[in-house]
């Protein structure tokens, strides 16, 4: 039993939430929900990110005067934490950075990097990038477009205040060379280190004023706000410390991002931690985008796919179990709905669903609705051998192996589903192998009760383990196998000490008099044509 502290990025609130947005959400929450049934004391934060030009200049087109800026944030916020409980996601806090306490934590992490002699005036004379709001030196652009957006460049020359970042460039480099799960994927880690064998130079971290009063004011001047992103990466302190969980969360376990903000997380931020005293995060996860017609997912480009119209589509564990199942966590995706589609009806329809249907339906007309207890004598020794070699002796290996998924600094949410499908698979394999059709013609019941506590064995451990990723089908499946209790509070099939033997001394969790209640199938297939 441990702590862990997970983040998601704190969303900009200039456009309401797309697929991309909740790829990073879905995964954030598998990653909860699984620690949380494991024991551990969990905080998840996420939250909006509501100041700079972005914002301000997004709440001047939708209407409002200036001054209004917080009544526009305010609706666009409410559409993501909509959008959150509608794909069923169970965070422990939701900061804002229009909140009070954030506004203090942010005030308090620049006057402590100033208080270390980090923060002088100066003029900068250079480019900005409204969309990204991120500066860039003539040499990164000299072309005059953002090197991450290719949008064009504003040209600034200003008095302002800057943080002696470029003195801290080795140190970071040693500290990445010496931490190798600090940047992940592998390859990210070397992405940041290239950046970083160019000159870092000092980084401004403010705005006057009178070009863009939206913001948090810097704490020893008046005339200016916070730069946008010193003002948004303090989340990740201000949110525990609202909570009041500071002192026993910090520092951040997993701050999982989209690869196009790695380098403020993986350069700036923790040199702000260092300047200021703070502990580092443990790792720092970029994840890749989610493509549509070969592009990035954006407003901008008009190539976004709205979740919560997918959910109510297709339901929302389908949604869930797409995005996770797809494509490794660290990788670029494609979407698109036809993919969607040909998963749920495969995976989910033919071999999730039809398994427990198949077995409930056998329950029912075998043993009157009750679940058999496996016959340590199946009174067939080939039965007995199959049922070992082909299912039971996998069903222990499935709980460690998602462990190791699950708590891997690669994330492997992929292969931890893979694993969970692949005993699907196996289940359904072994029900056309064994035939208890055949048994129950020859009236060896024996074996068709081996056959079904099998069965029901495996159905158990799914429901379990697939409640971190599809947690409403966990449910389903909890309430038509008759079982008490919730999945997620289930530690039984993990556990190798308890349960009943049943042959080759396998352990079984299932209670043999379990009365089953066969309900809806859990999937209905959808016709290809339906998706667009």
């Amino acid at each position: 039993m441990g702590k862990y502290y997970i983040t998601t990025p704190i969303y900009y609130v200039n456009a309401s939430p797309h697929i991309g947005h909740a790829y990073t959400q879905i995964a954030v929450d598998a990653l909860s929900r699984y620690r949380k049934m494991t024991g551990d004391n969990v905080f998840f934060l996420t939250g909006t990110d509501e100041h700079g030009e972005k914002i301000e200049q997004a709440s001047r087109e939708a209407g409002f005067k200036r001054g209004d800026e917080k009544k526009f944030v305010d609706g666009i916020t409410d559409n993501f934490r909509k959008a959150w409980s509608g794909m069923g996601i169970e965070y422990d806090k939701f900061i804002r950075t229009t909140d009070e306490q954030h506004k203090t934590s942010v005030q308090d992490l620049v006057s402590r990097i100033k208080d270390n002699g980090d923060i002088y005036e100066g003029e900068y004379d250079g480019w900005f990038c409204t969309p990204c709001g991120t500066f860039w030196s003539a040499k990164q652009s000299e072309d005059g477009l953002c090197p991450d957006c290719k949008r064009p460049l504003e040209k600034i020359k200003e008095k302002n205040y800057f943080f002696s970042m470029g003195k801290y460039r080795d140190w970071l480099i040693e500290y990445i060379n010496n931490n190798p799960d600090f940047i992940m994927p592998e390859f990210r880690k070397n992405e940041v280190l290239g950046f970083l064998r160019e000159e870092l130079g000092d980084l401004c971290i403010s705005r006057p004023k009178t070009r863009s009063p939206w913001g948090i004011e810097l704490p020893f001047d008046k005339e200016y706000v916070v730069y946008v992103w010193f003002d948004a990466l303090t989340n990740y302190i201000s949110g525990p410390v609202a909570s009041g969980v500071f002192e026993e969360m910090w520092p951040p376990d997993v701050h999982v991002i989209a690869k196009d903000i790695l380098r403020h997380h993986a350069v700036y931020w923790p040199i702000m931690l260092k300047s200021a005293g703070f502990e580092l995060p443990r790792t720092i996860f970029a994840h890749g985008w989610w493509k549509m017609g070969g592009e990035k997912m954006s407003k901008s480009r008009g190539n976004i796919a709205d979740p919560i119209a997918l959910a109510s589509k297709y339901g929302v564990d389908a949604v869930r179990y797409f995005v996770l199942k797809a494509v490794s966590f660290g990788m670029d995706g494609v979407f698109s709905e036809e993919a969607l589609v040909s998963t749920y009806n495969s995976d989910l329809a033919n071999d999730l669903g039809n398994l427990l249907n198949r077995t409930l339906t056998m329950v029912d007309k075998y043993f009157g609705g009750v679940a058999p207890a496996a016959p340590l004598d199946p009174g067939d020794a080939d039965q007995a051998e199959r049922s070992f070699e082909t299912l039971m002796r996998y069903v222990p290996l499935l709980a460690p192996e998602i462990h190791s998924c699950m708590t891997s600094p690669e994330l492997r949410l992929k292969e931890a589903l893979e694993s969970i499908m692949d005993l699907v698979g196996r289940a359904n394999k072994y029900i056309e192998e064994s035939a208890p059709w055949t048994h129950a013609k020859k009236g060896n019941t024996k074996a068709i009760e081996l056959i079904i506590a099998d069965l029901l064995e495996v159905l158990m451990t799914v429901a379990v383990s697939i409640y971190p990723f599809m947690p409403d089908t966990s449910k389903r499946m909890w309430s038509q196998l008759g079982l008490g209790g919730t999945p997620d509070t289930t530690r039984e099939v993990s556990d190798p000490d308890t349960g009943l033997e049943g042959g080759h001394g396998v352990r079984r969790a299932f209670s043999p008099g379990t009365r089953v209640s066969k309900g809806e199938p859990l999937f209905m297939r959808v016709k290809e044509e339906t998706a667009s």
